[in-house]
């Protein structure tokens, strides 16, 4: 098991916004969350990256993650399109909840940079400046910081394109195509799908597009305060919490 939730309480100031979640996310899971606005999606993820701690319950991580290895993409992260920094510069950052006082990266730091953006397909954008990009190339550029701060090995030298090992590694992904054109959203989706399938590493993605987690996702998490539905993708779509919800926009939510 990657995550385990036990009767797991989350919320503010004693106050709880989800209550009694118990859950696992599996190795290689896809993973996408679910559910009206305020139902608890984003508290949900906040406990995932300790920002909160359980009112009641706990979640369990694996050796890895309890070390960090999770890599995160806001949707308020995404927006910030006038950032003055080099491509290769803000790539280069996700390794710094790894390097403690240590002021200068190392080379591994650097090649697995590198071996990001390769990964991402952006290798080509390394001089250019963040603001210069096109939606969708920006977003590429924070998905490959994202997966520098999930700490993925990189590959060894002259080769190419080599499945990484990520057994332990997360991505956790709030809204990542949030603002995009169909086209450009298409392709985020496609990339993660790719990254999914072909290096193992776990995503957990909150977003209301069903019809996006009908093609790309093997479990879905719907939120309504509680757990209103934990199992496998076509399970959900059959059911009829999923047969109401895809038939309606579920909206953003900021609880």
């Amino acid at each position: 098991m990657l995550i385990t939730c036990q009767n797991l309480s989350l919320g503010y100031e004693g106050q709880a916004v989800v209550r009694n979640l118990a859950f696992t996310v599996e190795h290689g899971d896809y993973l996408w969350v679910v559910g009206e606005n305020g139902s608890g999606k984003t508290t949900l993820i906040k406990g995932i990256l300790r920002l909160l701690n359980p009112l009641e319950g706990r979640i369990v991580f694996c050796n890895e993650l309890r070390q960090g290895r999770i890599g995160y993409l806001s949707q308020q992260m995404a927006l910030k399109k006038d950032f003055p920094a080099g491509v290769f510069e803000i790539v280069l950052s996700g390794n710094l909840g790894g390097m403690g006082l240590r002021p200068f990266y190392s080379a591994k730091e650097k090649q697995l940079a590198g071996e990001a953006m390769k990964q991402l397909e952006i290798a080509g954008l390394k001089e250019k400046c963040f603001r210069e990009l096109s939606g969708g190339q920006q977003r590429r550029v924070l998905l490959a910081r994202a997966l520098c701060a999930a700490e993925t090995e990189p590959v060894s030298a002259g080769v190419e394109h080599k499945a990484i090992e990520t057994s332990c590694r997360l991505l956790v992904l709030d809204e990542p195509a949030a603002s995009l054109d169909p086209l450009v959203t298409a392709e985020v989706y496609e990339l993660l799908k790719t990254l999914n399938r072909r290096t193992g590493i776990t995503i957990i993605m909150v977003s209301h597009d069903i019809r996006a987690a009908e093609q790309y996702s093997n479990r879905v998490l719907h939120l309504d305060g509680g757990l209103g539905f934990y199992g496998a993708t076509a399970e959900y779509l059959r059911s009829d919490r999923g047969k109401k919800f895809f038939g309606h926009d579920g909206g953003e939510n900021n609880a």
